[in-house]
């Protein structure tokens, strides 16, 4: 008996060990540097894709003569570059405020940094670094308009980009002070200014950067501000390690005081 019961337990024991390397989760593989994979895969392309806008004088805009971006938010995104590929190497794709998200949705670029204003629903459909820029919604009008505040435009046009939050922000101020006013909505700024300029709308609203890009010797932005708006970089969910590096990147570009220079380079306020 005493030898079965040794027999037995030494089977027990085997089964117990044999059950336990069965049950034991494989170790999840690491590429050689211990990159994300998301990370990992830039490096491997040798490039980083970049939805920025072409129509916004010092954030992002394509020279009409030389073909040439350049912009405060392009030069972001070679800085987000050189951290991920050691050298300034972007691809950029022009995008709108109504194309930027569905991009980055395809993957057709990694990351979107194009004056997109960081909000708690946008937040649910895709990761948003720490904000790099933070301004408020404006008014331009025509100087000879008679156009002072928000208030002298019940009743008017008010002219803003498809899928921009400026709608929503003056809407909801418009409200408060019983003004009625009514929007045409376009793809690009140079159209919304084009729609003012020919009387179309009363006034251009976006962002206060934004229009004096395209403030000229006929229009005037008004002292009205509305909403903070603050830019953030974003990328597809569940590319949690690209944009931990992204955020780590702007973290130490303000740290070290390089953000700022950007800022004063462009001569943003």
């Amino acid at each position: 008996m005493k030898k079965f019961g040794m027999v037995l337990t030494s089977l027990l024991l085997v089964a117990g060990l044999v059950t336990g390397c069965g049950s034991t989760p494989a170790a999840p593989e690491k590429s050689g540097s211990g990159l994300p994979a998301d990370v990992q895969a830039i490096k491997d392309r040798g490039v980083l894709k970049v939805g920025v806008k072409v129509d916004v004088p010092k954030f992002g805009y394509k020279d009409p003569k030389s073909d040439v971006v350049d912009g405060y938010e392009i030069d972001l995104a070679k800085a987000i570059s050189k951290k991920i590929l050691g050298t300034e190497k972007i691809e950029t794709t022009a995008v709108t405020a109504k194309t930027r998200g569905p991009l980055v949705d395809s993957g057709d670029v990694d990351l979107v940094i194009a004056t997109f204003t960081v909000t708690e629903e946008r937040k649910k459909s895709y990761n948003f670094s720490d904000s790099y820029f933070t301004d408020g919604v404006k008014l331009m009008v025509k100087k000879d308009s008679g156009i002072k505040s928000l208030k002298d435009l019940n009743g008017k046009k008010i002219g803003v980009a498809q899928s921009a939050t400026s709608k929503k922000a003056i809407q909801e101020a418009a409200d408060k002070l019983g003004a009625k006013i009514t929007f045409l909505e376009f793809s690009t700024y140079p159209e919304i200014k084009t729609a003012l300029d020919s009387g179309r709308v009363d006034c251009f609203s976006v962002d206060g950067s934004i229009l004096f890009g395209y403030l000229d010797d006929s229009t005037v932005i008004l002292d009205d501000s509305f909403s903070p708006q603050d830019y953030g970089v974003a990328s597809k969910k569940g590319n949690d390690g690209l944009a931990k590096t992204v955020n780590d990147t702007i973290a130490e570009l303000k740290a070290s005081g390089e953000l700022d220079k950007m800022i004063q380079k462009w001569g943003l306020k």
